[in-house]
């Protein structure tokens, strides 16, 4: 009970950070979660939780989610799951986040490659590297956050529309924790511990943010996005001796 109970807190504190800026919450709790439960409880703990966190977000902010994007990635992360589904045991992953990092930088802070990218920047193609990407590797969150960050201008639009394509893309996993044989029911009181925090975090962040500064908390974002992609640049180059 007392690990139920310590989850339970940590994916409320992880849910207010990502109600309130729109991301980094997961993350956190990913990073967390191998100090209290098995390695091949993670993914899926983490999963089940993480789409309580942003379908509550979702729900709080509904007025300010942009329905006629979700069109577009439903049918990319449809392809995506299907791609990525398939190339599960064979695809190479090794130089993603590099990739993701570089893209993230050079699309917020590059004017010159943020016009040469808008070309090919479309939802359809977020939701194929969003959901697909998040069946096999961490951090798929920002790209569309990226993406909606500099299309729309407000901060409750851009985190509300965010939140609604990460519980698509969360849905997605699902169906693969059903064939790898994962049993929910045998940890109930911790999914629904964790899912309670995480729904209360959900609601106390979105209040918050809706009291936060609008053009503010939209360079906080951009700084916090660029600060990970920064990290995640690092921590790949050095673990594969780039650097």
């Amino acid at each position: 009970m007392q690990i139920e109970y310590s989850l339970g807190l940590i994916s409320f504190f992880t849910s207010v950070i990502a109600g309130l800026i729109g991301f980094g919450g997961g993350m956190l709790l990913i990073a967390i979660l191998p100090l209290f439960i098995s390695a091949n409880l993670i993914i899926p703990i983490h999963g089940i939780t993480q789409l309580a966190s942003n379908a509550s977000r979702m729900v709080f902010s509904l007025k300010s989610v942009q329905w006629s994007l979700l069109p577009k990635f439903l049918l990319g992360s449809l392809v995506g799951v299907l791609i990525f589904g398939f190339l599960l045991s064979s695809i190479s992953t090794e130089y993603v986040p590099i990739a993701i990092g570089l893209y993230i930088l050079c699309s917020l802070w590059s004017p010159r490659f943020s016009k040469f990218i808008k070309r090919y920047e479309n939802y359809y193609l977020i939701g194929v590297l969003q959901t697909g990407l998040g069946l096999i590797v961490g951090a798929t969150g920002p790209l569309s956050l990226t993406v909606l960050t500099k299309q729309l201008s407000s901060k409750d639009q851009i985190i509300a529309t965010s939140s609604m394509f990460m519980t698509i893309s969360h849905l997605a996993k699902i169906p693969v924790f059903m064939v790898i044989g994962v049993s929910f029911l045998e940890h109930t009181n911790l999914l629904l511990t964790m899912i309670f925090g995480s729904v209360l975090g959900s609601f106390i962040g979105t209040k918050l943010r809706l009291a936060a500064d609008n053009d503010r908390l939209i360079l906080v974002i951009k700084i916090l996005l660029s600060l990970l992609a920064v990290k995640m640049l690092l921590t790949s180059l050095m673990f594969y001796r780039i650097i």
